[in-house]
């Protein structure tokens, strides 16, 4: 035999030993999963992303963090531009004294319709007492003519004068009405422009608002991620600046086969080695099993092909542990995390919870 082809030979025969080394480690290391009760998959760490944005179109100011670093609730994170804003903060403020000047005017208008009103009620009285009064001496007269102590000149006279009486206070209740009309139309006025001066200080108060967001704050705790806008850099309305992940809100998303993933309850017990720290184990819980399988083949008729079906697991890490080790906190990292399909099944020695001091 040729010594390339026996080279050949011997090649494929290691190749073919290490691949029945590698078949029979994989089916050695899937039953003792099995015998223990356990499931594993790989994962990467991962966490809730927020995205801290411009609530309304503006330009970037200043940045106050740089990427990997950890932020807290309520910390200024940037500042977008709110020269705009201060300048329709100031018009909306003139316009405001306007409306209030508007306001006391109106008011001021009011008080002298209702003093206009005091003063025709008065008339009113007045020409009352004339009427009652030239009523009195019409009905003296009268009795006088009838005894022929005065001329019927002299009654006609006083009936005229009574007459005049009676007309003018018509005419005094007359102007009591019309006051009463000018006093609804002054409150109206009054009303019209304290309506003006509300939304002026609705207006100031929308302004406001527009530079108090011009602050991007961090809702919560947790670390930049990445930056998306620079200084300078205009951002239309809901335009991202910088994105978070919420430290609290950590998980693995690995992936179990068709046999395991069927056994896995929510809020099974899960235990997470990482690459970059193998003397720890976390502990977490399952808090999601998908519905439908991943990396589906076209057809599923056989049992071989059943067991190709994956389904994407999530595992919860418990917000209190991430609190307390919330700094030593990464996403990224890749790691195994394992399940225990038998809840009555004790954690193997090596995947007992170990955590960092």
């Amino acid at each position: 035999m040729p010594p390339q082809q026996r080279r050949w030979l011997i090649r494929a025969a290691v190749l073919l030993l290490a691949g029945v080394a590698a078949v029979l480690a994989w089916q050695r290391f899937s039953a003792r999963e099995e015998d223990t009760g356990l499931a594993s998959g790989n994962g990467r760490i991962e966490a809730v992303e927020i995205d801290v944005a411009a609530r309304t179109a503006g330009r970037v100011k200043e940045l106050r963090v740089r990427e990997g670093d950890f932020v807290t609730a309520g910390q200024v994170l940037a500042l977008m531009d709110t020269e705009t804003f201060e300048a329709q903060r100031r018009q909306a403020e003139a316009q405001l004294r306007e409306v209030q000047s508007a306001v006391a005017t109106a008011q001021s208008q009011r008080a002298q319709r209702v003093s206009d009103k005091a003063a025709a009620q008065a008339l009113v009285a007045q020409r009352e007492v004339e009427l009652r009064a030239a009523g009195t001496r019409l009905a003296r007269s009268t009795a006088l003519a009838d005894r022929g102590f005065i001329s019927p000149q002299a009654v006609d006279d006083v009936r005229a004068e009574v007459d005049s009486a009676r007309a003018a206070v018509v005419a005094a209740r007359a102007q009591v009405a019309a006051a009463d009309a000018a006093i609804a139309s002054a409150r109206a006025q009054v009303a019209g422009a304290q309506s003006g001066a509300a939304a002026a200080r609705a207006n100031i108060e929308r302004i406001q608002a527009d530079i108090d967001d011009a602050a991007l704050k961090a809702p919560r705790d947790g670390r930049v991620q990445y930056i998306v806008a620079r200084p300078g850099e205009v951002v239309a309305a809901g335009g991202r600046v910088l994105n978070l992940v919420d430290l609290a809100d950590v998980y693995m998303t690995f992936f179990l086969p068709t046999a395991a993933a069927g056994r896995v309850a929510l809020g099974a017990e899960v235990r997470i080695v990482l690459d970059a720290a193998p003397q720890y184990v976390i502990p977490a819980s399952v808090s999601f099993v998908a519905d439908v399988a991943q990396f589906t083949p076209k057809t599923v008729e056989t049992a071989v092909e059943r067991e190709k079906l994956m389904f994407r697991v999530r595992a919860q890490l418990p917000p209190e542990l991430l609190m307390k080790h919330i700094l030593r906190v990464k996403t990224g990292l890749p790691g195994v995390a394992y399940v225990r399909l038998d809840p009555a099944a004790p954690w193997p020695a090596h995947l007992q919870a170990k955590l960092p001091q």
